[in-house]
């Protein structure tokens, strides 16, 4: 068996999404107690170098963008160079994002007491 975890402690249902995808760009998950784990660890500098690639890439945009005289395989390469980065920042904000608390969800009298606020006067 493989080594799957999270960053905490998890139920048998919690997986992390890594920062990676297996063969066909299919998600892949780990799911472990141990968040000091060799592929945690990984994980963890995984993100962290995609996060960094993608902002030294929105520096360059910004300083392509402002050039007049960029040519079409410059803009084409940054153009691909932008959607492997953005597809890694969401599978890094998907795979953080499962980790936060989820809101209470309100009453129904809690509910029905704000449905004159979202209205508006009236």
């Amino acid at each position: 068996m493989t080594e799957q975890g999270v960053r905490r402690k998890t139920t048998s249902n919690e997986l992390r999404l890594l920062p990676w995808s297996g063969p066909d760009d299919k998600p892949c998950f780990l799911s472990t107690e141990d968040a000091a784990s060799y592929l945690s660890r990984l994980a963890d500098n995984t993100e962290e170098a995609q996060l960094g690639l993608a902002s030294e890439l929105l520096s360059h945009t910004l300083e392509v963008l402002a050039t007049a005289d960029s040519d079409l395989e410059e803009l084409h390469l940054l153009a691909t160079d932008l959607t492997s980065a953005l597809r890694d920042a969401v599978r890094v904000a998907t795979s953080r994002g499962h980790h936060l608390p989820r809101p209470a969800s309100p009453s129904p009298a809690e509910h029905s007491e704000a449905l004159p606020l979202l209205a508006g006067p009236g």
